[in-house]
């Protein structure tokens, strides 16, 4: 039976293809009816920026606060010093406090794009969960907290279990990562009244465990709800493009090449994309993805441009169309594009063609820039580039120089003034 909800926020939510699961949607439901809901989602703070993985859950936390919920935003400044074992094959490298903070400081500039912490009831807050687990005595943990966890049914956890069974080894520095998490669920009831975690389904096993831990030491209700983990409709990991992460940062990741990467979304996932990463209303949304040919791709101009303006604000969206129109309509370079500034002494040496490939990120290796020249997928100033032993010198470099692998993805090439 599907469940028709009275909250706006589950509504939206449900309609537009944000939930996963929940623990209890009729109590989260009514919770929410009753009055304003402080709900978290946590982030380690592992790179000094977010990345187009975190975009889904980011848009979660912005249609909560439309909708008259509270948001948390709580930065793992303590946990990220463990590290989230979650379907990792690995154990996460550590990081050290300056880098952390750093890191925490980049992620918050990409959050105030979304969110608006302000006073007001429904204003967004930003915690860091180094404030109560920096200063936790272990043996008093131990006894607290520790006693509440059974190992029997942590090891049957998904994220557990996955990486036992490929036989691939669990520290118990990672393995106290699912505690701590759990503390910080129990800590952010008890100090700010937060009623809901929020995350995507890697993370059910945690926020259970959250959940049942705070029942056990507060006896309060608290709910869990989960997003779907995002692939695209041909099988890769959402946020992930030729040239690595797609990062939210401008400083890590020009609008253009954000814009780009929307705008270079597989057809069977424009209309899904849209309802999840703009604004638009569901109807329009459902309406542009089912659009073919030239159509479908006006559908993606629309897309990358609400996505990016969200993050970059208006006026770098319609910049960055308006680039791509120049480069693909008339064969222009546009300043907008990617890039790659050369010294003069490397030009004087002279540079190959590949290498210049490989360093402005058309291709991953020497070897795949050579097979792409093969393939004829290569051009040189908007003409084909056939010879892969070409040196590119300081007179080639009186002009910009402009790269293209396949006919979406450019880069110029400068000399440094």
């Amino acid at each position: 039976m599907t469940y028709h909800p009275k909250s706006d926020f589950l509504t939206v939510i449900m309609e537009r293809g944000f939930l996963a699961d929940c623990t209890d949607l009729q109590g989260l439901d009514d919770a929410l009816i009753a009055g304003v809901v402080p709900a978290y989602i946590g982030y380690d703070a592992t790179a000094a920026s977010l990345h187009v993985g975190h975009l889904l859950n980011i848009m979660l936390l912005r249609w909560f606060q439309k909708t008259g919920g509270k948001p948390i935003t709580l930065m793992g400044g303590g946990t990220t010093k463990v590290g989230d074992p979650s379907f990792r094959s690995d154990e996460r490298p550590l990081l050290g406090p300056e880098q952390i903070d750093a890191n925490i400081a980049g992620m918050q500039r990409v959050f105030s794009q979304y969110l608006s912490y302000d006073e007001g009831e429904t204003g967004a807050v930003m915690l860091n969960n180094a404030e109560w687990l920096d200063g936790l005595n272990y043996l008093d943990f131990l006894r607290d907290i520790g006693r509440h966890f059974s190992v029997n049914r942590m090891l049957s956890f998904e994220s557990v279990k996955s990486r036992l069974d490929r036989e691939q080894s669990l520290s118990f520095l990672e393995f106290n990562y699912m505690i701590l998490q759990a503390y910080d669920f129990l800590e952010l009831n008890r100090r700010h009244g937060c009623l809901l975690q929020m995350g995507g389904s890697d993370q059910w096993g945690n926020i259970v465990n959250g959940i049942d831990l705070t029942r056990r030491v507060l006896d309060h209700e608290i709910y869990g709800l989960t997003t779907p983990l995002l692939t695209t409709s041909d099988g890769r990991k959402m946020g992930k493009s030729q040239g690595g992460a797609v990062w939210l940062s401008s400083d890590m990741l020009s609008p253009y090449e954000f814009w780009q990467f929307w705008r270079n979304t597989t057809d069977a996932d424009v209309g899904r994309f849209l309802k999840l990463y703009t604004e638009l209303p569901v109807e329009e949304c459902d309406r542009m993805g089912a659009l073919e040919g030239a159509e479908i791709n006006e559908a993606k101009i629309i897309l990358a441009g609400e996505v990016t303006a969200l993050l970059h604000g208006r006026e770098a969206a319609d910049a960055a169309e308006e680039t791509a129109r120049r480069v693909f309509e008339e064969g222009g370079t546009g300043e907008d594009l990617p890039t790659l500034t050369v010294t003069a002494d490397e030009a004087r040496e002279g540079l190959s063609v590949v290498q210049l490939i490989v360093r402005a990120g058309l291709a991953k290796s020497g070897k795949e820039a050579k097979r792409l020249i093969a393939d004829n997928g290569a051009r040189m100033n908007d003409a084909p580039l056939t010879d892969a032993g070409l040196m590119i010198d300081t007179d080639a470099l009186a002009e910009p120089v402009k790269l293209s692998a396949g006919k979406k993805r450019h880069a110029l090439v400068v000399l440094a003034e």
